[in-house]
């Protein structure tokens, strides 16, 4: 799919991940929405790329409709959704002060799984009610999930289910979909230099960065970003995962 002219929707695209994508597609000639909870950041973005920011909650039902209603009343049914949005969170099971709080596991699940979910099903009905291209193609559906959903750590419990959770959705939604011309993906960072990532000192950085064989290094937004677009263009991707870790492998702890 041709990205240029086309409406691009990026939840978490005030910062990291999300703000690199939201870039790339900007430069790619689309029309990007900013869909956040941090409205002084994600203002500033949309700002940035002649963009529209708008409020959204992507685990609130009720909020999610709004926001991708006023989305599309503003920029015009999106041809690409790209889900950045999630929260992580280090906890065992069962530490030192007893079972992990059932609360902390919902929130992760709610935001990262669920979440990713809420704005699919909205976003691909909006994709469904649009003209098809020349290819037949309508729309594109990525989603982020983690190495973490293959090898998650102690204390990654609630986070690597999340994140599973998000690559066994993928092909079902693909084949779902597919008679709308709507393709469904999903991308499986490893360690990336994120805006949480970058407040470490660097010394546990590079500790981080050892681990990976090859580039040895954090991963950057951008390449993250050029991988979205690569997915946008291509339209015989469909129904995968990819990793994109620098051959890492997580350990135990």
């Amino acid at each position: 799919m041709d990205i240029s002219g086309k409406t691009a929707f990026v939840t978490g695209a005030a910062s990291g991940l999300g703000a690199a994508t939201a870039r790339a597609l900007a430069h790619a000639g689309a029309r990007v929405a900013i869909l956040d909870r941090n409205a002084e950041q994600g203002e500033a973005v949309a700002q940035e790329l002649g963009g529209k920011f708008f409020a959204v909650d992507v685990a609130d039902a009720n909020g999610a409709e709004g926001a991708v209603s006023a989305a599309v009343a503003a920029m015009g049914r999106p041809s690409v959704l790209v889900n950045c949005a999630g929260i992580g969170t280090a906890a065992r099971i069962v530490g030192r002060d007893g079972p992990m709080p059932l609360d902390a596991f919902q929130k992760v699940i709610g935001v990262n799984l669920v979440g990713s979910f809420n704005m699919m099903r909205l976003c691909a009905h909006a994709m469904t009610l649009a003209e098809p291209d020349a290819n037949g193609q309508r729309g594109v559906i990525i989603s982020t999930a983690s190495v973490a959903a293959f090898e998650g750590q102690i204390g990654q419990a609630a986070y690597a289910a999340s994140k599973g959770g998000i690559v066994s959705l993928t092909l079902p939604a693909a084949r779902e979909f597919a008679r709308f011309g709507i393709r469904v993906l999903a991308i499986a960072p490893g360690l990336f230099l994120t805006p949480l990532l970058a407040e470490l000192p660097q010394e546990v950085q590079d500790g981080l960065a050892s681990a990976i064989p090859n580039p040895a290094r954090l991963g950057r937004p951008e390449e993250f970003a050029a991988l979205v677009r690569s997915m946008v263009e291509n339209d015989y991707l469909n129904g995968e995962v990819v990793r994109l870790d620098g051959a890492l492998r997580m350990q135990a702890k």
